[in-house]
């Protein structure tokens, strides 16, 4: 058998984990907590093949890495590049591996269909015949600028300014931005958070520790970063990690029955509302975990809690000012009234200090970050219950797509604590500011206006625009060829719940087979990843031990399925050594 790897960028790791890559961007997920090895907690056919964490690996080589530090993203792509040659070192003698450097930009089947033997052929001429199964595993890919970035891009050109569209940072060239210029940015994300670091640290500039307080020494490199977004403020800060490797939040709420009975009803064509009957159990979940470390763990709390809220939260003595409030929590400003940019900074400062005291308080002690760590723990049981058409098309749109992912995002999946404090550090000296809520851009006499409506005198204007946010993955915008090609030609589609375009590539549940335009699943080629999203829900989360990732589940079905594909076979099982094979 001949395994072939397609990808421009180095085999393991890839574009954006590549070793080339800056050593000020980070991870935002602890070294103990990644690996792409499985572990008895994984529900696979297997064999479980054991491998270290990222942290045992770098330990291992002596690295400079705590269990519970944050890895540069260069480091995690030579953990991926190891464990890729890993892989193939120790495959069967029978199994012959070729990487080719090179995209592939279309795909072709034999027979009715289709279903035969699939041919790619790749950008560089190469033409690969009688491919028994193509797996389509390419992650974040380019899209084509929507409308409104098209129009900021040619405005940007007819008057000598920059306009940098939606992209990973390691991928652009900021160097042409001068010392001094004024930049913004839009977003304030986890994307925003790497911008940040790459114009002051990336240039020279250094944090210093005075005591409690960080405090940023320019180098007299940086622009002048001018920052905001919807919301107004950045995403919270992740709780120190104290729950090693794979401790996590066990349901109280969302158990395999529960699950299961939405499943049913989604399956029967009665599928549930996120909003009136999922969100209800995922903020009791959350709300129960945070008033159990603020209270201690007090026996009997949680029954009586969970059986009637205010009766507990009187008994237990918890006062209103500590009581968990969702609007405050979500819109942090809510209730404040800004006079003057000065006001607002001042507010803004002293909030990003709460949030990273809370931060260090850790992810279990302390009860903000417990609660909201919760969020990212029951990620895999809302999977379970939305991919797939789990939801109407109505409520995946206005209640998942739209409200609750960018709601989950802005709470649980954040910077490390020590961003936020390097964020206060950066206002502090003068180096950025952040606008406000509701900020709002618009091309205005040959420059960028940037302003919020909240915050009077804000207004200011740029010369370069960052659009400070990953590009939202949709086929039907995409950049990639091969799929534009596969979506032109019918072979696959986009997923559509009720009417809804998700955007994201249609397959079947596992081993996600894809799914042409007439609704037929390839026997031959699979799908799974980012390009899913939309069928799948958070397809960019990577793997943590012990868990019973759902990353290594899927790659596991889908390698298994493959392998079933290449031996014409449907027997439940195959040589073990083979089906191990990525």
């Amino acid at each position: 058998m001949t395994v072939h790897v397609i990808d421009p960028a180095p085999p393991g790791a890839g574009q954006v984990w590549r070793t080339d890559q800056p050593a000020e961007l980070l991870m935002n997920t602890v070294a103990c907590q990644v690996t792409v090895f499985t572990d008895e907690s994984v529900s696979c056919e297997g064999p479980i093949r054991r491998g270290p964490s990222l942290y045992e690996w770098a330990a291992s080589r002596s690295y400079p890495l705590g269990p519970d530090d944050y890895p540069t993203r260069a480091c995690y792509g030579a953990y991926l590049e190891w464990a890729f040659a890993r892989a193939v070192r120790e495959a069967p003698p029978e199994v012959t591996v070729r990487v080719h450097a090179a995209r592939a930009v279309r795909m072709e089947g034999a027979g009715p269909g289709c279903a035969g033997p699939q041919t790619l052929t790749l950008e560089d001429g190469t033409v690969l015949t009688d491919l028994g199964a193509v797996v389509l595993a390419q992650g974040h890919l380019p899209v084509v600028q929507d409308p409104s970035s098209a129009h900021l891009g040619a405005y940007a050109a007819r008057h000598g300014l920059r306009h940098f569209p939606p992209a990973n940072p390691a991928d652009l060239d900021l160097t042409p931005i001068v010392p001094g210029e004024p930049v913004l940015l839009r977003g304030l994300g986890l994307n925003f958070f790497d911008h940040m670091a790459l114009l002051t640290e990336g240039r020279g500039g250094t944090f210093v520790r005075d005591g409690s307080t960080l405090r940023y020494m320019p180098s007299g490199r940086e622009p002048r970063l001018y920052a905001g977004s919807r919301r107004g403020v950045p995403y919270q800060a992740r709780g120190d990690n104290e729950k090693g490797a794979s401790a996590r939040h066990e349901p109280l709420l969302l158990t395999p029955d529960v699950i299961e009975t939405f499943r049913k009803r989604a399956d029967a064509g009665d599928p549930p509302d996120f909003l009136g009957e999922i969100w209800p159990l995922v903020a009791k979940e959350v709300e129960t975990t945070y008033y159990e470390a603020l209270l201690k763990r007090p026996r009997g709390f949680r029954t009586r809690f969970l059986t009637d809220p205010e009766a507990a939260l009187d008994t237990y003595g918890v006062p209103p000012h500590e009581r968990w409030c969702w609007e405050r929590i979500s819109r942090p400003y809510a209730g404040e009234t800004f006079r003057s940019t000065a006001g607002f900074r001042a507010w803004l400062l002293s909030h990003l200090r709460r949030d990273a005291a809370e931060a260090a308080r850790g992810n279990v002690a302390g009860p903000a970050k417990a609660a909201l760590d919760v969020l990212r723990d029951i990620r895999n049981e809302l999977r379970l219950i939305v991919d797939h058409a789990g939801l109407s098309g109505t409520s995946r749109r206005d209640h998942l797509d739209r409200w609750y992912t960018p709601l989950n995002a802005f709470l649980s999946i954040g910077p490390p604590r020590r961003r936020i404090e390097e964020m206060a550090a950066l206002i502090e000296a003068g180096v950025l500011d952040v606008i406000g809520p509701r900020m709002q851009i618009r091309p205005e006499k040959g420059v960028f206006l940037a302003e919020s409506p909240d915050v009077p005198g804000s207004a200011v204007t740029a010369t370069t625009l960052i659009e400070a946010r990953l590009p939202e993955p949709d086929v039907r915008r995409t950049g990639d060829a091969l799929l534009a090609g596969l979506l032109q030609s019918g072979q696959c589609r986009t997923h559509v719940v009720d009417g809804y375009d998700t955007g994201g590539l249609d397959v079947t549940p596992s081993p996600y087979r894809l799914i042409d335009r007439h609704g037929r699943a390839h026997q031959r080629v699979f799908a799974l990843g980012v390009p899913t999203e939309g069928v799948h829900w958070v397809t960019a989360a990577g793997a943590r031990p012990g868990v019973d990732s759902v990353t290594l589940s899927d790659t596991d079905a889908v390698a298994r399925a493959a392998l079933r594909a290449c031996s014409g076979t449907s027997a439940e099982r195959l040589n073990v050594e083979l089906a191990s094979i990525d």
